[in-house]
């Protein structure tokens, strides 16, 4: 049995009061799959996924690929396990220098092997053609994050997560909040196809959404968090 592209063991996290957000929480993450994380509002779901990025302080093991991020080297995991926030409006600068910036990183580098430039503009370029199919014209990426729509800022940072071409897994939360029903289909679409692709690099996502609708027609796993612990399902429960 092939071993989980993600595995997850007793991650706990805490308030600064030392009271369990939540505690032992276990979830493997296979190949192919599109984990959709469920639970109301305030349970964790969010810290969760920054625990999984390494953003916030946890204890418990993460091992991608049998390997903990201490042991891949935090950046470098970071590239691989990539965590996308729901608000890109908080980011400095323009989509454009969030890109370069990425891709000046030594980790991304490693990745590509290249230290050129040239993946860079072939990041860039992947990103706006991406954006363009979305409804993103080309000129916005070099606007402030603060002035963008809700919805273009979300479209942008999803299409800048893919075009980097370097993350196996994706930590989505809700990515597609801001977004009307023609343009969520569209994000959804792209991700769900690029998962299913055997030649794409993107192997799972772990998703958070309040919309039943949306985890149904995304969804290949459920899990949800209440009151401190996380189980898996096998559909929608409320999650307002």
């Amino acid at each position: 049995m092939k071993a989980p592209i993600l595995d997850l063991r007793d991650i706990t996290c805490y308030f600064e009061k030392g009271t369990n957000l939540f505690s032992n929480l276990n979830i493997n993450v296979d190949e192919g799959d599109i984990l959709v994380l469920q639970g109301r509002s305030g349970s964790g779901k969010s810290t969760f996924l920054k625990c999984i990025a390494h953003l916030v302080m946890h204890s418990g093991q993460k091992l991608y690929r049998g390997k903990t991020p201490q042991e891949h080297g935090i950046p470098a995991y970071r590239t691989r396990v990539m965590y996308v926030p729901q608000r890109p409006s908080l980011l400095p600068g323009s989509p454009h220098d969030f890109l370069e910036s990425i891709t000046n990183l030594k980790a991304h580098q490693a990745i590509l092997k290249d230290d050129s430039g040239n993946a860079a503009k072939e990041v860039l370029k992947r990103a706006v053609d991406l954006g363009e199919r979305w409804g993103i014209d080309a000129d916005l990426w070099n606007r402030g994050w603060a002035t963008l729509s809700g919805g273009e800022g979300q479209r942008m940072l999803i299409a800048s997560a893919l075009s980097l071409n370097t993350a196996e897994v994706l930590l989505l939360d809700e990515p597609t909040s801001a977004l009307d029903s023609v343009s969520s289909d569209m994000v959804e679409r792209y991700i769900c196809d690029a998962v299913r692709d055997p030649n794409s690099l993107l192997k799972a996502v772990i998703w958070i959404t309040h919309s039943e609708e949306q985890g149904q027609r995304v969804g290949t796993r459920f899990m949800q968090m209440s009151a401190g612990s996380c189980y898996e399902s096998h559909g929608q429960h409320p999650s307002a």
